[in-house]
């Protein structure tokens, strides 16, 4: 209660306090142990396929795999309502410990789980309800905590506070991967197969416990206690937050100017990046995994000193920095990213155009919201097999009812035939397409300096973000109020990239076009912040 009372008078001189170091590594690890609960599901999501999907073809299977895993980002928006609601009603600390205690439990049963050959339909059923409850879980529990930092912060430290926050998503993914290449490495890959990826799910069990005994430990925000105290607690925060005007548009402003723009940058950089190293450049998942985790470890500093640069001038100018950066740079460097990884893909794009000739009316728009939709023309069929083999080409229109066929060269193939499936990629192979990145090819330096750019973008967009929403917002409905704008952006804005992506990459024909997805709402949101959303640095959020 010191440092409430303090607060107001500028910036505390001295480092921090043992109770404010504690807070600070509590909040961050419980919250690394969320990240890394949710993204294991992500890298695992092959293996999860083939045990709770088996009942259906193991393409069919793994779609149904990445539809449970959206699901725990649709879901993301109506968990930051529910424990948004309980944070701002009965305390920040309890709702955030029931959070993490719900997303290690949901954790820890998928690596129990029968499968589908045990438990039948039932087992994918409790799957997907397990998903959904790490969804919901998650929801919660970044408002939470970056709340309770924030409230605990001296006036002029809640960037640097926050930053610590900030680094866990990244070491969350970082620590998924490093855990998973190591076990992969020990057991071999059939024994991880058959049962060794389900050890990632079942450590979480004793991460989870780790973090409730140091969360126990912890003291309510000051800034709450004293507001139950005096009797100011909000009995209708959603109402409040979302009901009244003046404090729903903030939200929509934070939305639309900060979180989008921030959840794009944030997927884009490191999510995307990994996508489009493994699938649209065919290097393998080992080597490009491990050139993630080195840029994530050399970038991940770069969210500390952000946060501390952002108590500085602001943090307005460095999250519109990375907006700006990435509006204007992301072509050259995943074009870039493409030179080092595959050169000969890079060679073959250039020299062996293609063309699919079909009716426009067969093409649709192949969105996949949910990873069960069908796209079964000719005109689909033809574009998703060029977009997974990651060949460019260009449309052009043929008249109604002609067959869809794909021109390589000289070579015309028909998309509806039976041996399409086949011919196909023989016929691109023949004109210089590699089926894989070659190894020896692969500059991993400049690969791995590249990605490392897009997590210093990543660093930029992502360290100020909590100091900003908390300060956005009154105390009565910080919780709700940061945390469903914050989800929204990165729940369905940032959730549903690589569904975007994939729907423009096979509209138009290039694999960079999809590009233009994290562009255009990285330039949005630059536009919507810098003219609505204020510099709130000096904001003393522990008014009530």
């Amino acid at each position: 209660m010191t440092m409430a009372a303090t607060a107001g008078s500028g910036v505390r001189a001295g480092g921090m306090t043992a109770e404010e170091r504690k807070v600070i590594f509590a909040s961050s690890l419980g919250t690394v142990f969320e990240w890394y609960d949710f993204y294991i599901y992500g890298t695992l999501g092959a293996f999860l396929a083939k045990y709770f999907f088996s009942n259906v073809p193991p393409n069919v299977g793994f779609i149904f795999a990445l539809l449970a895993f959206a699901a725990g980002f649709a879901v993301r928006p109506f968990g930051a309502l529910i424990f948004g609601r309980l944070g701002d009603m009965i305390g920040r600390k309890y709702t955030f410990l029931v959070t993490m205690t719900l997303m290690g439990i949901g954790t820890f049963f998928i690596g129990l789980l029968p499968g589908y050959a045990t438990w039948g339909i039932a087992a994918p059923i409790v799957l997907i309800g397990l998903r959904l409850i790490q969804g919901l879980a998650l929801g919660g529990e970044y408002g939470g905590a970056a709340t309770y930092v924030a409230e605990h912060a001296p006036q002029g430290k809640r960037g640097y506070y926050t930053s610590w926050i900030q680094t866990t998503a990244t070491l969350g993914l970082f620590l998924a991967l490093l855990l998973i290449l190591g076990i992969r490495t020990v057991m071999g890959e059939e024994s991880f197969g058959d049962w060794g990826w389900r050890i990632p799910f079942l450590l979480s069990g004793v991460l989870l416990a780790v973090s409730i005994w140091i969360r126990l430990s912890l003291n309510e925000s000051p800034v709450f206690q004293r507001m139950k105290e005096e009797g100011k607690t909000s009995k209708r925060p959603l109402t409040e937050a979302f009901g009244e005007w003046n404090n729903a548009k903030i939200a929509i402003l934070a939305l639309l100017g900060a979180t989008a723009g921030e959840a794009v940058v944030w997927y884009g950089g490191q999510f995307y990046a990994l996508f489009f190293l493994t699938q649209t450049l065919k290097v393998p998942a080992v080597p490009s995994q491990i050139m993630i985790v080195v840029a994530l470890a050399l970038g991940t500093p770069f969210f500390v000193i952000f946060g501390i640069l952002s108590d500085k001038i602001g943090r307005k100018p460095i999250i519109l920095a990375g907006f700006l950066l990435a509006a204007v740079t992301y072509f050259p460097v995943f074009k870039g990213i493409t030179h080092f990884a595959n050169p000969k893909l890079e060679a073959a794009l250039a020299s062996a155009p293609v063309t699919v000739i079909a009716d426009p009316s067969e093409c649709s728009f192949q969105f996949k919201a949910t990873g069960t939709e069908k796209f079964t023309t000719g005109c689909d069929i033809a574009k998703a097999a060029l977009v997974n083999l990651s060949v460019n080409y260009q449309n052009q229109d043929a008249p109604k009812g002609t067959p869809a066929t794909v021109k390589i060269g000289e070579q015309t193939l028909t998309a509806t035939s039976a041996d399409f499936a086949k011919a196909l990629p023989a016929a691109i192979k023949t004109h210089g397409y590699p089926a894989s990145a070659d190894p020896n090819d692969i500059n991993y330096v400049m690969t791995t300096i590249l990605l490392w750019v897009l997590v210093i973008y990543v660093t930029l967009v992502y360290a100020p973000i909590a100091a900003w929403l908390v300060e956005l917002f009154p105390s009565r409905i910080r919780y709700s109020g940061m945390s469903l704008p914050y989800h929204i952006g990165n729940g369905w804005f940032g959730g549903f990239l690589p569904a975007t992506v994939f729907a423009i990459v096979a509209a138009t024909g290039n694999i960079y076009s999809g590009l233009w997805y994290p562009v255009a709402i990285a330039a949005m949101s630059l536009v919507v912040g810098f003219l609505f959303l204020p510099e709130t640095k000096d904001i003393d959020i522990k008014q009530i």
